[in-house]
């Protein structure tokens, strides 16, 4: 199962979900269904602005979990 590693990403700089929602210019309520990994799909305009807003790259975004099925 492929998911987004931001959680983790955001403690490592000691940020917040309100934080990231701010600078990324959406709800926080959409923040928290991608850090609970609830959704669907991603834009690629979302993920650029989710790189600048890190400091990361797409790669570091993405962790590939092999123990959770499908």
């Amino acid at each position: 199962m492929v998911r987004l590693n931001i959680a983790e990403l955001l403690e490592k700089r000691g940020k917040t979900r309100y934080w990231l929602s701010r600078q990324m210019g959406i709800s926080y309520q959409n923040v928290c269904r991608m850090v609970g990994q609830q959704t669907r799909g991603i834009r690629f305009e979302t993920l650029e602005t989710l790189c600048q807003a890190l400091e990361c790259t797409p790669n570091d975004l993405f962790v590939i979990d092999f123990s959770q099925p499908e």
